[in-house]
């Protein structure tokens, strides 16, 4: 239940920032939208989250060529 509201937040984060832009010219440029998005949540975030950052450190493997 608490790890599940964490990510519903996540994901109204995600949903508020794409739903202004209706199209993205590429992929790549919707990724790059999500992951500085990840960035503005990750700074407005005053709790700490169990493993946040081993899922912080994937994330940033991940995009590691976007940016």
């Amino acid at each position: 239940m608490y790890t599940t509201n964490i990510i519903e937040g996540v994901n109204r984060q995600f949903r508020k920032v794409t739903k202004t832009k209706s199209t993205f010219p590429s992929d790549e440029s919707l990724l790059k939208m999500l992951y500085l998005s990840s960035q503005n949540i990750i700074k407005k975030c005053t709790m700490k989250y169990k493993n946040w950052d081993s899922i912080y450190n994937q994330l940033s493997i991940y995009f590691e060529g976007i940016l």
